[in-house]
């Protein structure tokens, strides 16, 4: 298998079993999509000649509904949605010259999504085989305020380097979104287990081998220790909810409490937090004056542990009055943040 980046995404290459392993079991990916066709072009007569050429037949029934996707960087094209157009009339003009008929448009719910990819010169048309946004694991219950999405989630569970012997606390649980991925991961449980996918409505499926695939453990489960708790009982009873529907409440212990009173649930683990950073809950006057509290709350009652606060609100690693190890820049969506790593240990922790 070979992995490369790629423009805004990575590349790699196997075979429908891996397309299947990637798509249960990827719990950062957003999309897998297959590359069906590159082309080069100066204009939309050179796009929608490119997009019909394609055998789109062979790749799905006329009976599926589609939609169509068209994102650019440095495309000559001056209008995506004339772009998005013409690739929708080439596939359907295509369906038509062989079958006598075309495919509905349904962007709501399709079947099957294509995404085109055009760059200066070249574009890329795939076909998307996860469907539904790999995000939706299909367990959420209920959304609290200013929900992480799920591969977010794992990836800052990744980044935390907690390993699933330790204890792990998320002292702003919300509806539960980072207990809820890192108990999956300790028990081995696959992110896709619960959706259905994209490639099932394509007509190279395999449901024999997908069966197989499915029903594999490849992780053994380990006996976690994860706790978490929030201020409000409205999020915790939604936490509740999304644990219970994915499958994993049993070993999350969930209280109502305040960081900033709370005691360590154990001498020493993993601290991993959301918290409000202004741009949807908290006003940046509140969250000045809750920092220096903050800092103060853990040096006091989680020595030993390390902490990791994950936040668009780059005022916190100054008024928080304790020294980061380690900023990692994340996305959460359009939003830059950082993911903050504090290593809390008895006394200061300032240079």
């Amino acid at each position: 298998m070979n992995v490369n980046a790629a423009p805004g995404g990575v590349a790699f290459s196997g075979d429908w079993e891996l397309c299947y392993r990637a798509n249960l079991w990827s719990r950062i990916a957003s999309r897998i999509l297959w590359r069906v066709a590159d082309f080069p072009y100066k204009n939309e007569k050179d796009l929608y000649d490119a997009v019909k050429a394609v055998d789109w037949p062979r790749h799905f029934a006329v009976q599926k509904k589609i939609r169509v996707n068209v994102t650019a960087q440095k495309s000559p094209l001056k209008s995506l949605e004339f772009a998005t157009l013409k690739v929708k009339d080439a596939v359907c003009d295509r369906f038509r010259d062989k079958l006598g008929s075309r495919p509905d448009v349904d962007r709501a719910a399709p079947d099957v999504r294509i995404h085109a990819f055009l760059e200066e010169a070249k574009g890329t048309l795939y076909l998307d085989t996860s469907g539904e946004a790999l995000f939706k694991r299909g367990w959420r219950m209920d959304i609290a305020d200013a929900p992480l999405r799920e591969n977010l989630a794992a990836g800052i569970i990744m980044l935390s380097g907690w390993k699933f012997d330790q204890p792990l606390l998320d002292p702003m649980c919300g509806g539960g979104t980072l207990l809820s991925e890192a108990a999956a991961m300790a028990r081995g449980r696959a992110p896709g287990a619960k959706r259905s996918f994209g490639f099932e409505k394509l007509s190279v499926f395999d449901a024999k081998l997908w069966e197989r695939v499915r029903n594999e453990r490849t992780v053994a489960p380990v006996e976690a220790r994860l706790y978490g708790s929030d201020t409000d009982p409205e999020a915790l009873t939604a936490a509740r909810r999304n644990l219970g529907a994915a499958g994993v409440e049993r070993w999350v212990k969930l209280e109502q409490a305040d960081v900033l009173e709370r005691a360590a649930p154990e001498p020493s683990g993993v601290m991993v937090a959301n918290p409000p950073y202004g741009e949807r809950i908290g006003s940046p006057e509140e969250l000045a004056a809750m920092y220096p509290k903050l800092g103060d709350a853990l040096k006091k009652r989680f020595a030993g542990w390390n902490c990791f606060f994950f936040t668009a609100d780059q005022r916190m690693a100054k008024l928080i009055r304790l020294q980061p190890s380690r900023r990692t820049p994340l996305w959460n969506g359009a939003i830059e943040c950082r993911l903050y790593e504090f290593k809390i240990v008895s006394g200061t922790n300032r240079k």
